[in-house]
């Protein structure tokens, strides 16, 4: 089979398209015959070593749709031909841009009818995410009011739809550019990110009672003075390893929980793909997939998801 992998860390011209053998699944996996995997900056991270080194070679990826091929002997909740989903690879396990991919049967559901492997793909590991900072750690309430910054990107689009579905009032920054298409996903406001009278613009919109932050280093102090008081924030990410309060009386004074998580710590993950394959067959959630790639330009991708602005996510078609 074709599989993309990297041999050394490095930069994106160490990603390579390899002709390696089809894998075999052990008792508890299942082979996929991968039509599509989702382009995450996490994908970047280990591919340059700064995260938890995995065994070399690697397969890059973490996301998968696709067809089941094979089944070992232990699984039963999946069978060949099955449309499936999923996430959680990429890190100890060989990752998803390849044409087949071995994956437990925990890191799967099946994608519902109607859904296309693209979408499937771009929606797993960043509609974890979400799920799992707004539903399981910040246990969003309806009528409440969350604030989710960075609204335009791959887990911020997700995450304002999955806040509108549970019936909060969703507030979002982006740029003015990439922002306009927010409120058809349910956004009530969408400010931009880049104004000076930021914290005055979501005050007066009313005080969050969630946030869900990307970048802590940035908006830490700002989570604090914005919030609604017994506000959750959560953590998802960060561009600079130090983030702390210049101001943790104001943090204090608000008695504002901070909730720090990674999707690959998630206990269940194909109960929350099955939560999300639902959202999506009711057409609460559909993923914006900005640019496709075939396996030979996934060193592009790779460039593209840190250093370019879209809306959404990309996509590796690993059939093109």
């Amino acid at each position: 089979m074709r599989a993309v992998r990297y041999h050394e860390h490095g930069g994106p011209n160490v990603l390579q398209v390899d002709e390696v053998p089809t894998p075999e699944p052990d008792e508890d996996e299942v082979r996929v015959a991968v039509e599509a995997a989702g382009v995450n900056p996490v994908d970047t991270y280990f591919r340059e070593g700064s995260y938890q080194p995995p065994e070399l070679p690697m397969i890059p990826g973490s996301d998968l749709a696709g067809v089941v091929d094979a089944v070992g002997a232990d699984v039963d909740e999946f069978e060949e031909g099955d449309r499936v989903f999923g996430t959680g690879l990429g890190k100890d396990q060989q990752g998803t841009y390849a044409e087949y991919a071995l994956a437990r049967a925990d890191q799967l559901a099946r994608l519902p009818t109607g859904v296309t492997y693209p979408e499937g793909a771009a929606v797993a590991l960043v509609g974890v995410t979400a799920w799992r900072a707004l539903v399981d750690h910040a246990d969003l309430e309806p009528a409440e009011t969350a604030l989710v910054h960075g609204g335009s990107g791959g887990v911020g689009h997700v995450a304002v739809q999955i806040a509108d579905a549970a019936g909060a009032r969703v507030l979002t920054t982006a740029s003015p550019e990439l922002g306009r298409r927010l409120p058809e996903l349910g956004a009530n406001e969408v400010f931009d990110y880049r104004a000076d009278d930021l914290a005055e613009q979501v005050v007066d919109a009313g005080r969050p009672d969630v946030i869900l932050d990307h970048r802590l280093d940035d908006y830490l102090d700002f989570d604090a003075a914005v919030c609604e008081q017994g506000a959750r924030v959560v953590g998802i990410g960060n561009t600079q390893p130090e983030a702390g309060f210049d101001d943790v009386a104001a943090a204090r004074a608000k008695e504002m929980t901070l909730h720090l998580m990674s999707m690959y710590n998630t206990p269940d993950l194909g109960a929350v793909l099955d939560d999300l394959a639902d959202l999506m067959a009711a057409g609460q959630l559909v993923p914006d997939i900005h640019q496709t790639y075939s396996l030979e330009e996934a060193a592009q991708a790779q460039d593209d998801v840190l250093n370019e602005s879209f809306f959404g996510k990309l996509v590796v078609d690993v059939r093109a």
